[in-house]
């Protein structure tokens, strides 16, 4: 072929070039903030929500995952995500209490007969009057149902001995985080609280030092608890869910089928999620138990029951959000 021959197709190539660079510039890429590994459960369940709303808009909305707290701890996340430089932020809602304390509330200790209860609860009028009033003051808004993308999958107790029910907490050296509110709850139902570091509660167990601790049953094989403590009681403390906090300024300035896409690929990713997380769950207690660990489910009822009094006395007390118990007991059915 001569070069005046190749010249028509050279200037086609050109034009296709900046056709693809042009479509390309087209394409808005949100940034979203994580702390956890790529290959780990909930590292999956991002990507895969990347994954959908690239497909379901065309490839003109790119969500990019910075895992491993890349982009910061979450202070900084959060201030980056009011600023709009991160645009979303995966981990739980109740982050959120910064600006609204009331929101904290979201994972109170067994206070709800089961996890449908305290969905119901999630997405009754007040929780969402919560959320409402943080937009407002930050700017920053969920994505979606905040429970869809499940977190744990549920909690346990890990102890060096059997604990098979609320008789057997009475006394029991129980690790707890300092929070005073985690400290009189289980005060309240008979256990001995220490404050520990998350990292030394291997040790300290090893040693004496404290008999049990609270953990998502997803962390107890990766943390070794279970080399010193063989005993996993699922007791469902209280529910978690990863919510998909975002910037609402730039989410409404999305157009509809890319906000559509959004809400799409979070309402999949949900799903997605109780099947990873479960799967996970069973895959290490299964190997857990191959070592000698034994895993019961507690009957939550008693501790349920104990707790009531503990709620009361605090609305008694006025420390209780305004209406909260009676949130509890309007969502206790399904309507």
């Amino acid at each position: 072929m001569t070069a005046i021959a190749r010249r028509p197709l050279a200037a086609l190539a050109g034009l296709l070039a900046v056709g693809l660079a042009v479509g390309a510039a087209h394409a808005e890429t949100w940034r979203m903030a994580s702390k956890m590994p790529p290959d780990s459960p909930e590292g999956k369940v991002f990507q895969f929500f990347a994954d959908k709303v690239a497909e379901y808009s065309n490839g003109e909305l790119e969500v990019k995952v910075f895992p491993n707290e890349q982009l910061g701890k979450t202070d900084a996340v959060m201030e980056q995500m009011q600023l709009g430089t991160v645009h979303l932020y995966a981990e739980g809602s109740t982050y959120m209490d910064k600006w609204v304390p009331d929101i904290s509330w979201v994972s109170a200790a067994f206070i709800f007969d089961d996890r449908d209860h305290w969905v119901r609860f999630v997405n009754s009028d007040l929780v969402k009057g919560w959320y409402a009033e943080a937009a407002e003051q930050a700017g920053v808004e969920m994505l979606g149902d905040p429970t869809a993308v499940l977190r744990g999958p549920y909690r346990v107790m890990v102890s060096n001995k059997p604990v098979e029910g609320l008789d057997d907490v009475q006394g029991l050296k129980l690790r707890m985080h300092p929070d005073k509110l985690a400290h009189a709850i289980w005060t309240h139902l008979g256990a001995d609280v220490k404050t520990l570091a998350w990292t030394d509660v291997y040790q300290a167990i090893d040693k004496g030092i404290v008999e049990a601790v609270n953990s998502p049953i997803a962390l107890v094989e990766s943390m070794r608890f279970d080399e010193v403590a063989p005993h996993i009681a699922r007791h469902d403390e209280y529910y978690q869910s990863i919510g998909f906090m975002m910037n609402k300024e730039a989410f409404d300035a999305l157009p509809q089928q890319h906000r559509e896409a959004l809400l799409r690929a979070y309402a999949e990713a949900g799903d997605q999620s109780f099947e990873v997380m479960n799967a996970a769950a069973d895959a290490s207690i299964a190997r857990m138990k191959e070592r000698g660990v034994t895993f019961v489910d507690l009957d939550r009822q008693p501790f349920v029951e104990s707790m009531q009094a503990f709620y009361m006395d605090m609305e008694a007390k006025g420390e209780l959000p305004e209406g909260f118990l009676e949130a509890v007991e309007s969502t206790r059915n399904a309507s």
